[in-house]
């Protein structure tokens, strides 16, 4: 009988996700040496090597390229076997992963955890906040129970319950409160800021600006919400941001929002799981608090048109 650990499951799980000993280390919370030991002893148990080392990253060699996956499945199986004994619980407790996209996280979380904690009080909280295609990855992997992201995800692998849908606001410098509202098609003829590649909040403005084929005249990036009102708010450009983000992002930045006329740019908000997670009740009852905290952030109501 090969006597493998789940330690050294995860332990070689991550190293091959980080391809470096420090990182994978870090991520485990034990020391380097350590984790290259238990790695060590794995290989000497399978009379196999799972890395090769020569290189100046290591790399999965062609047995560990195998290993892993039946690793991570492994992991997964004892993960979702702990979820089902949670299930049978008459309470949520424990440990819940939560994953969430950086356009929501800022705006919705303080809400979410409130509502959490005061009906779950003896659930321990894990945020996770990064772009869709991460978050998608990690739900996957099991290393996240549930991640909140704009839907349509489609992947066969997650279920999906949409929450509450969302529009996109137009932000100008505070000279242009005044000026004419422009039309989707003569946003592609402005300098037109957008997040960087990877957000999906990035492609949906796109796409409301028909700019799915190509690029516009002049577009500029930025990591974050903030940094692009601020750029606005030095008169860089104008931008599209989700209306939740308003009340927070606009605090410190002197800048004209507006509404865009009918049919008006929205994306739906919902949350989604591996449908084999046992906990799939348990995360309809979080989906609903999630729905109702969306319903208690302040907004800026505004007309159509109005700034």
């Amino acid at each position: 009988m090969i006597n493998i650990t789940l330690k050294q499951l995860r332990y070689f799980e991550a190293l091959a996700r980080h391809g470096h000993f420090g990182k994978a280390a870090e991520a485990c919370a034990i020391s380097q040496p350590a984790l290259s030991m238990q790695i060590r002893e794995m290989e000497d148990v399978l009379g196999a090597a799972l890395f090769d080392r020569s290189a100046r990253q290591i790399r999965l060699t062609h047995f560990g390229e195998v290993a892993v996956e039946r690793a991570r499945e492994i992991l997964r199986a004892t993960d979702e076997l702990g979820d089902l004994a949670r299930a049978s619980r008459d309470r949520l407790v424990g440990r819940m992963r939560i994953g969430v996209i950086p356009t929501i996280a800022p705006y919705l979380l303080p809400q979410v955890i409130g509502g959490l904690t005061a009906r779950y009080p003896e659930l321990d909280i894990h945020v996770r906040e990064t772009v869709t295609p991460n978050l998608i990855r990690e739900l996957e992997d099991g290393r996240l129970d549930t991640a909140i992201v704009a839907l349509p995800v489609s992947e066969g692998s997650l279920a999906e319950i949409p929450l509450f849908e969302e529009h996109f606001v137009l932000v100008r410098s505070a000279q242009e409160a005044n000026a004419p509202l422009p039309s989707a098609d003569s946003l592609r003829e402005m300098r037109l800021l957008l997040l960087e590649e990877g957000h999906c909040f990035r492609d949906q403005a796109l796409a409301f600006c028909n700019l799915q084929s190509g690029p516009p005249r002049e577009v500029l990036d930025a990591s974050s919400l903030s940094t692009l009102v601020q750029m606005v708010s030095a008169g860089m450009g104008v931008t599209l941001i989700p209306e939740m983000a308003v009340p927070v992002e606009t605090r410190s930045a002197p800048v004209a929002i507006s509404r865009f006329e009918p049919p008006e740019p929205v994306r739906t908000i919902g949350m989604v799981w591996r449908k084999t997670n046992p906990l799939a009740n348990q995360l309809k009852e979080i989906a609903e608090i999630v729905r109702t905290s969306a319903q208690e952030i302040p907004q800026k109501v505004l007309p159509h048109g109005a700034s």
